[in-house]
């Protein structure tokens, strides 16, 4: 068996104390090129890897608390953790990639492909330093779960925890793709997997007449915010599609048959984008029409909107609905709304860029509902009766 290294001054916490507080760690040779650096703070100290270089923090160590071999750890723990850092990428002598550095990448993804930086921007918010800091490659399920978990337990409803936690997963799994020593990707789909039910509190269904309010109360708030919210109340689009349309993608040569090529999303692995036709009312497609007149084919049919569901809960509000109503609602009322016109799901899920699976997943008790009933109403046997007074007959037992 192979001697660890051992080190006097940091291989335990009393030594370590005893250490002067400063900026430059204090190191240790682990292994040929491998360096265990201990930073000596005013609170609790910290462990870091050098090598080739380069300088990451990993963790704390146990100076006031037990070490719990995740974010503390003893001497021997972070002695191991260093290693596998450092030769994670033996051949690369670039610095591993921090999960902040990932959040910046995956930012800058978004922005590129016209998705929503705020889906970055919130993440950054709801992460402690001891994750943001952390190597991608040292990231643990158990400490991703602990992570979510304790959104839930801080206030967020399983619903946001699990939005934030797909935006983690999505900013982790690019990395992965950029970087091949990244190969611990079972960390965030094991530790990040959807909680139960948490599609509960997105999936409001909101009758015809208070999407009409929440149309008209958009329109009195700015113009431009009440045309965007008419375009997902009709179309029942994701913002990010919506966000996404020019003047081209309106189509209405035909006055009575006005439609909207809608962009779909970039979401999944293929991020192919095409175009489907969506039908909408007359009345919408004269208000893009005016919206267009002064902008070039092919610009944004719409100017960029930060945080549009802030935007949309004074009006939410004035109403008086619940928090749960959400910009996102109106896509939900729009599925639930088809189906309850009997529209054939494939069409629904096609109109709506998603998947049958998707729709049968999530809204089956709609499309188990009035029109359903009717259908199977029609060929229910009808069983009748004999009449109470009828006479008892026996069955004689015949001999075999």
């Amino acid at each position: 068996m192979a001697r660890r290294t051992r080190s006097a001054f940091l291989e335990n916490r009393t030594a370590r104390l005893k250490l002067a507080s400063r900026k430059k760690p204090y190191t240790a040779l682990i292994a040929p090129g491998i360096f265990l650096a201990y930073r000596r703070n005013a609170g609790p100290g910290t462990w870091s890897v050098k090598c080739n270089g380069w300088l990451k923090r990993f963790g704390l160590a146990d100076d006031h608390e037990e070490a719990n071999g995740e974010s503390v750890m003893t001497y021997w723990q972070a002695l191991e953790k260093a290693k596998t850092l450092a030769r994670a990428g033996e051949t690369n002598t670039e610095q591993p990639l921090s999960v902040a550095e990932a959040i910046d990448a995956y930012e800058t993804d978004l922005e590129s492909r016209g998705g929503r930086k705020y889906n970055a921007t919130q993440l950054r918010l709801h992460l402690n330093d001891a994750i943001k800091n952390k190597a991608v490659p040292l990231l643990t399920e158990r400490e991703l779960r602990d992570w979510r978990a304790g959104l839930v337990k801080q206030g967020l409803k399983p619903s946001s925890a699990d939005r934030i936690g797909r935006s983690l997963k999505a900013a982790l799994a690019l990395a992965a793709r950029n970087d091949k020593w990244i190969a611990n990707a079972a960390a965030w789909k094991d530790g990040l997997k959807k909680l139960p039910d948490s599609d509960v509190a997105r999936n409001v269904i909101l009758p015809d007449r208070t999407v009409a309010s929440l149309v008209s109360g958009s329109y009195d708030e700015d113009r431009n915010l009440g045309l965007l919210i008419a375009v997902l109340a009709e179309t029942g689009a994701r913002e990010s599609q919506v966000l996404r349309l020019t003047p081209d993608d309106l189509q209405d040569s035909n006055p009575t048959t006005p439609r909207l090529f809608m962009p779909t999303s970039k979401k999944g692995k293929s991020r192919k984008v095409e175009h489907r036709p969506l039908a909408i009312s007359k009345r919408l497609a004269t208000a893009l029409r005016q919206q267009a007149s002064d902008r070039d084919a092919h610009a944004p049919l719409f100017d960029k909107m930060w945080n549009l569901a802030a935007r949309f809960h004074p009006i939410v509000e004035r109403l008086g609905l619940g928090p749960e109503v959400t910009p996102y609602a109106l896509r939900h009322s729009s599925i639930v709304r088809q189906l309850r016109n009997n529209v054939p799901v494939r069409i629904v899920a096609a109109h709506h860029d998603t998947s049958v699976a998707m729709i049968e997943r999530n809204y089956s008790r709609y499309i188990i509902g009035d029109p359903s009933d009717a259908l199977t109403r029609a060929s229910l046997i009808e069983l009748v009766e004999p009449p109470s007074s009828a006479p008892v007959v026996a069955i004689s037992r015949q001999a075999a």
